[in-house]
């Protein structure tokens, strides 16, 4: 799989697809811009970011923003308050257990099912 070219295939931010599993884990990629993602944590899950291509404003409760750039990875701990956000396009791989709501227990405009990431 070639994932520049599975993200072609994206057309909506903040809508994660599932791409493949690892064990019990999930490779998503999405596309965001904006600031449409909750505050949120997953309870019992760490979390994996690696940006494709763009940057990413990573927030962390009661810890300095910062941003990662293309070719940068950050593991969020489990139950660990995050949000993160995007002035322009910012496409990502994110690796979660497949037992992980994408924005935790906190439901959005933005929450999607796994079903729904399974297109």
């Amino acid at each position: 799989m070639n994932v520049k070219s599975e993200l072609r295939t994206v057309k909506n931010y903040f809508s994660p697809k599932i791409v493949g599993e690892v064990n019990d884990q999930y490779i998503k990629i999405v596309k965001i811009k904006g600031q449409e993602v909750p505050w949120h944590n997953h309870e019992n899950e760490d979390e994996l970011f690696y940006i494709i291509e763009g940057s990413l404003l990573m927030e962390i409760e009661n810890e300095p923003s910062f941003t990662m750039e293309t070719g940068d990875l950050f593991v969020i701990p489990k139950g660990v308050n995050h949000r993160v956000s995007s002035e322009n396009q910012c496409s990502l791989m994110l690796i979660e257990t497949k037992t992980a709501k994408h924005t935790g227990d906190v439901e959005s405009s933005i929450t999607k099912s796994v079903e729904e990431q399974s297109y």
